[in-house]
């Protein structure tokens, strides 16, 4: 049997984080959380990540930054930016980097349940 993915959150807002832990592993999926963007990156093993969903806005680096410091190493996962700054440079710079999707927040949960099994289907 295949190995459960790992769903990682990064996001600042701690009811956001358990939110999203809570939808992750009604998917059936193992959820890790990170409260900001360097947490993420002292992380290891994150090759044990399997997909990110990440907000843009939070303090010290941005989701945007963690995407630009992430994409200078091998061992990037797909990101999917779940956020309530929804301008159109922001989401061209997530979607230019290699988002798989920026979503707004509240989100639609169908909307990012298919974009995470989309995102884990790579």
């Amino acid at each position: 049997m295949p190995p459960v993915p790992t769903i990682a959150v990064v996001d600042d807002d701690q009811a956001i984080r358990e939110a999203m832990d809570d939808l992750v592993k009604s998917c059936g999926y193992e959820c890790r959380l990170f409260a900001s963007a360097e947490e993420f990156l002292a992380f290891e093993p994150r090759s044990a990540i399997d997909c990110m969903l990440v907000d843009v806005k939070m303090p010290g680096l941005s989701g945007i930054e963690l995407q630009a410091e992430l994409n200078k190493r091998s061992d990037r996962p797909p990101m999917i930016f779940v956020t309530s700054y929804r301008d159109d440079r922001t989401r061209n710079n997530a979607m230019n980097g290699g988002a798989v999707a920026f979503l707004g927040k509240p989100v639609d949960i169908e909307k990012l349940i298919g974009c995470l099994e989309s995102a884990l289907d790579r």
